[in-house]
């Protein structure tokens, strides 16, 4: 995985366009992006104008989406990823990761509510199945690579023992507050790469979660380094999670922290940095789902136990 992608999470078509635009001008090559982010058909209009203009190859993007909530059983994963492709204009995509590991029923519109307004499950998730689904459509030639996205360490390790494909990255919630240790530990042992969305933490999407997020850029340990290497908050937050050996895709849709989230690979935090920004982990959830009322009844919910 290239250590540093541009995220596209709760990007509008309007503000996608122009950030794509400046983030592949800035020299961002990995893209990632989701049907539930209802922004494929603007990212696939962007590369599809850089691809035929010859401003850049298709050999040189890692573009990655991934299987809805509403398409995490056997039968839909070929559909999804072909809707996929052809909202972003390709005939393959470098990694498809299954979004989560529980499943709601498929819909064209909103996910379906109960009359208490929890959102309605499919409790029959297979996650066997699933994989080996993956699996087909990896060797059919659709997905260079396939991955998880928001499994915990139990349904990662089922999936290895039962699989003939291993997932090539997981994709979680990482950052100073939820570092997850042991589960990144876990899939380097098995040779998963590991990518973290939410780097910068989400205050963006207080209003969606109806609550309170922690401003990762205000803590002060952070603004100490920062002011001591002449650098944005972000660039250590981001810079700390690269040399933990974890790639990240932090979203941006303004041009000049676009071009500063990605100049990381001319300074290091030392040992000493390294150690303060570590024990700054608090085991803080930012996006723990629950914008899907109701979703922890879900036999296959993954942060109920453990850390995922």
């Amino acid at each position: 995985m290239p250590a540093l992608g541009f995220g596209t999470w709760r990007a509008p078509n309007e503000e996608v366009e122009k950030a794509l635009n400046e983030a592949l001008e800035a020299g961002y090559r990995h893209i990632d992006t989701a049907p539930v982010y209802h922004n494929e058909k603007t990212i696939g209009k962007v590369l599809r104008e850089w691809l035929d203009a010859g401003k850049v190859t298709r050999e040189e993007l890692i573009i990655v989406t991934k299987l809805p909530p509403h398409g995490t059983r056997a039968a839909t994963v070929e559909k999804f990823l072909r809707r996929s492709l052809d909202d972003l204009q390709l005939e393959y995509v470098d990694l498809y990761h299954v979004h989560v590991p529980f499943t709601l029923p498929e819909v064209d519109g909103p996910f379906l509510t109960d009359d208490n307004g929890d959102i309605v499950l499919e409790t029959t998730t297979d996650h066997v199945a699933l994989w080996k689904a993956m699996e087909e459509v990896q060797r059919a030639g659709l997905a260079r690579n396939i991955g998880l996205s928001n499994f915990n360490q139990r349904q990662i390790q089922r999936i290895l023992d039962n699989c003939q494909i291993k997932p090539a990255n997981l994709q979680i919630e990482n950052h100073i507050y939820l570092q997850q240790p042991e589960l990144v530990k876990f899939c380097k042992a098995n040779g998963i790469t590991v990518t973290a969305y939410s780097p910068l933490g989400s205050k963006g999407i207080e209003k969606l979660l109806n609550r309170e997020v922690p401003d990762l850029l205000d803590n002060p340990v952070v603004k100490e380094i920062a002011g001591k290497l002449d650098r944005s908050c972000a660039q250590v937050l981001l810079r700390h999670l690269l040399q933990r050996g974890i790639s990240t895709i932090p979203k941006s849709t303004n041009p000049g922290r676009l071009r500063d989230n990605i100049a990381l690979f001319d300074f290091e935090l030392n040992d000493s940095d390294m150690v303060r920004l570590n024990a700054l982990d608090q085991n803080i959830r930012i996006c723990d789902f629950s914008f899907f009322p109701g979703i922890t009844k879900h036999p296959e919910f993954p942060f109920t136990t453990e850390s995922a």
